[in-house]
């Protein structure tokens, strides 16, 4: 049985058909640990001198933009990431600086460090990343049962959790109503909207935003990590405009919910593709595909190409195999491709392009109670995790 919350994220079937392992993961964050893995190339370019820095970062109790922010903010360094790491673990992962250096340092603090790595002559892009490494615990599981699991190659390339915000999983809700133009919605459910995988506190705040007399009273009492609510409702006080107060979130944050608006259609339409016994794991005829070096192309009978199924957005083309999929789903969602170019906010529209159809998993291990595994740039290791333990409530196991 898939959980609601997958359900909620657009997650309707398992691609394995094992008995879950059971278990719980997280329970402290230096038991769920992630490492970038650059190109061998790109190491090959970094040197002791250059134009551009590039650093490590290591954190932990933290997501990777708000140490970003931190770091410009205090030490007035603009650095770019690769790839975007949660809070609720102990990640490390590369940053480049975005202007020619003047002077590095190496900075700590009591949920980050930085430290310099080497020199680029060009920015790092999230094409420099192959994948991510992970190293994970998993306590009070049944390891008796992993012998059963040898389908790790084959498991869809859904979006995971953390995408959509876990406990209160409504980011793709806000992209929704971005993308309608509907910017008072957008707000209300930024704010106001509660989920039963919350923590109680946190959707008593939430049903006191609900009315919008209440907006100043609540503001002296915002939790600390309702950082981005905060903004949105100063705006709302100060110009009761919302278009106003959403442009007041960061940009990439802007452009998260309408990528997670896109994930969710995605996970929709991997979910009933595979339902309605379509070949997810091999690409045929027609099919556009990733090569070894990441480039998109037609299939060409390449064994090392893998197929791609498309993003929604506004370039979208229906000229290919999960076509019917897509358009039912829109016509569902009352959504065209169009909307995804959003007139009135155009720095968060969404062009659209291709995800690989199954994650690319290597070095695949198990030395109870940790799993070890490679990833490639862009996959979920709680999607890998999700088959592994079938979980009946994933908020309560830690995902």
């Amino acid at each position: 049985m898939v959980p609601k919350l997958d359900k909620i994220i657009g997650i309707s079937v398992y691609s394995t058909k094992t008995n879950g392992i059971g278990g719980r993961i997280r329970t402290a964050q230096d038991q769920f640990f992630v490492s970038e893995v650059l190109r061998k190339k790109t190491l090959d370019k970094i040197f002791q001198s250059g134009n551009y820095a590039v650093f490590k970062l290591k954190k932990s109790g933290i997501d990777t933009n708000h140490a970003l922010s931190d770091i410009l903010k205090n030490h007035g360094l603009r650095l770019k990431a690769l790839g975007l790491k949660d809070a609720n673990a102990t990640t490390e992962q590369y940053v480049c600086d975005m202007n020619v250096s003047h002077g590095c340092k190496n900075i700590t603090t009591n949920r980050y460090t930085l430290g310099i790595f080497g020199f680029v002559q060009k920015p790092l892009t999230k094409k420099d990343m192959v994948g991510n490494h992970f190293k994970i615990k998993i306590e009070g599981a049944d390891f008796a049962k992993i012998s059963d699991f040898d389908q790790y190659d084959k498991i869809l390339n859904f979006y995971g959790y953390q995408r959509f915000g876990s406990r209160r999983a409504v980011s793709h809700l806000i992209g929704k109503t971005i993308v309608q133009k509907n910017f008072d919605q957008a707000v209300e459910i930024l704010l106001s909207a509660t989920s039963e995988q919350d923590l109680p506190e946190n959707n008593s705040i939430r049903e006191e935003l609900g009315d919008k007399k209440n907006y100043s009273a609540a503001l002296l009492h915002l939790p600390a990590q309702m950082d981005i609510e905060r903004v949105v409702l100063k705006e709302m006080i100060d110009h009761s405009n919302a278009s106003r107060a959403l442009c007041a979130i960061p940009l990439s944050l802007r452009r998260f919910f309408v990528e997670a608006y896109q994930s969710f259609i995605f996970n929709r339409t991997v979910s009933m593709s595979h339902e309605m016994g379509e070949d997810l794991l091999h690409p045929q005829k027609d099919d556009v595909c990733y090569d070894k070096d990441d480039n998109l192309g037609r299939y060409q009978n390449d064994p090392e190409q893998k197929l791609a199924v498309p993003l929604v957005g506004y370039s979208y083309s229906k000229k290919n195999r999960f076509d019917y999929q897509i358009s039912k789903i829109l016509q569902e969602e009352q959504i065209t491709p169009k909307d995804f170019f959003v007139k009135d906010m155009q720095e968060v529209s969404g062009e659209g392009g291709f995800r690989q159809s199954v994650i690319q998993c290597k070095d695949f291990s198990v030395t109870e109670p940790y799993l070890s595994f490679t990833l490639s740039r862009g996959s979920y290791a709680t999607i890998l995790l999700r088959e592994v333990m079938k979980p009946v409530d994933p908020v309560a196991s830690g995902f």
